[in-house]
């Protein structure tokens, strides 16, 4: 059998994945192997992260309901590839993992796990009725693990699941199950408070090309990174700085149920704005009206575990599709928990100063203007027209 990190039995191999968590993963080895693991392996995937997960979803725009930019939804198809690959590396017939049998990520790993690896069986312990009988909640998996000596990150001065990736971290359940509960102020690891940030912003010109980022610099001290990792590490650590990326929601888990989650994205927050930015300057009104609704349901289909479906797939090459005049950079301002876009330039704008100018006609002669308004009101003329006969019989 092989088990995901944090789960193991004598005689399993257990994968670890690096995918930016800040972890000592040597103890996590130390860990495994105490508990009765017979292999270990911890696979730094970092690069295969950005570059094959992250970097759609910036071109995607994606953002599930409004406001989560999907930090742990891309992780887990990410990670899932990398189980399934040790997986048939040692002949291994079975994978377990400890997610819940009431969140997102049980559907995650295993819709991954099987569209990868068809013939593999998923253990689920959190399902299994001996298991969840027997440990109802997490109160009783910390007993067990403190009887046994099992160290675990949860403590009572610390009430509530974390989950970290390079993207992002997550908190939810202990105290913050209550909707009302304000976050504590010991609560955040990756950002800073944004009103204890530095009073000086920093400024960082993006350049994209084909919708992903691929030169970031710094106006102020010179600073530049290339590559897809340095990259967005370099820009998880300015928007930490300055408090950017925090978000306190309650969302719609894909099994029916809401629940409270926060969550820090620091580099994803200032690449989301910078991308849409620049998007909305290169790209034409009508394929990027398409483009949003690829997007939305694009988004819904990685937080719902479908990475790997057909229709996923089909997506994100309509998507890139649509990213290919989508190149220039974009000038900003990282500053006390927000992003503010100063300007962009791109070869392939869309933009005509002297057509839109105010103070210059252009090749646009305004008096068209009167036939195409007259056009577009015969429409409403109609409806109210006829709306206002209705409401007259009714009066009668």
């Amino acid at each position: 059998m092989l088990q995901a990190p944090d789960r193991s039995t004598e005689g399993s191999r257990t994968p670890g994945a690096n995918i930016g968590q800040k972890e000592d993963f040597e103890a996590a080895r130390r860990k495994a192997l105490a508990l009765g693991a017979k292999k270990v392996y911890i696979e730094d995937i970092s690069r295969e992260f950005v570059e094959k997960f992250i970097w759609p979803a910036v071109q995607a725009n994606a953002l599930y309901e409004d406001r989560y930019l999907l930090g742990t939804a891309l992780a887990r198809p990410c990670i899932a590839r990398g189980l399934v690959g040790i997986a048939q590396q040692e002949g291994a017939q079975h994978i377990a993992h400890g997610a819940t049998g009431k969140g997102n990520d049980q559907v995650r790993f295993e819709l991954s796990c099987y569209a990868l690896c068809p013939k593999i069986k998923v253990v689920a312990p959190w399902r299994l009725p001996e298991f969840y009988q027997r440990f109802p909640g997490r109160p009783e998996l910390m007993d067990y693990a403190k009887k046994h000596g099992i160290p675990v990150p949860v403590t009572p001065q610390t009430p509530w699941s974390m989950d970290e990736n390079l993207m992002h971290i997550s908190y939810e359940a202990g105290i913050l199950e209550n909707p009302k509960n304000q976050a504590p102020p010991g609560l955040y690891t990756k950002t800073c408070d944004p009103a204890n940030s530095p009073d000086t912003p920093d400024v960082l010109e993006i350049q994209f090309e084909r919708g992903v980022p691929v030169r970031v610099t710094n106006t102020g001290d010179g600073a530049t990174r290339w590559s897809a990792l340095e990259l967005f590490v370099y820009l998880n650590d300015i928007a930490a700085k300055h408090g950017v990326g925090r978000i306190d929601i309650v969302e719609n888990r894909f099994i029916g149920m809401k629940s409270r989650g926060i969550y820090e994205t620091p580099a994803g927050t200032i690449l989301y704005h910078a991308h849409l930015d620049i998007e909305a300057f290169t790209m034409d009104r009508e394929v990027r009206k398409i483009k949003q609704g690829l997007s939305l349901k694009f988004s819904e289909l990685v937080y719902n575990g479908f990475w790997h479906s057909p229709e996923c797939e089909f997506l994100r090459e309509c998507i890139g599709r649509s990213q290919e005049p989508v190149v220039g950079t974009v000038r900003l301002s990282v500053f006390k928990g927000h992003v503010y876009i100063l300007g962009r330039e791109s070869p392939r704008s869309l933009y005509n100063e002297e057509l839109v100018s105010m103070n210059v006609q252009g090749d646009y002669e305004p008096a068209d203007a009167t036939g195409f308004i007259n056009i577009n009101s015969l429409r409403l003329k109609e409806y109210h027209r006829l709306q206002s006969k209705v409401t007259e019989k009714q009066d009668e």
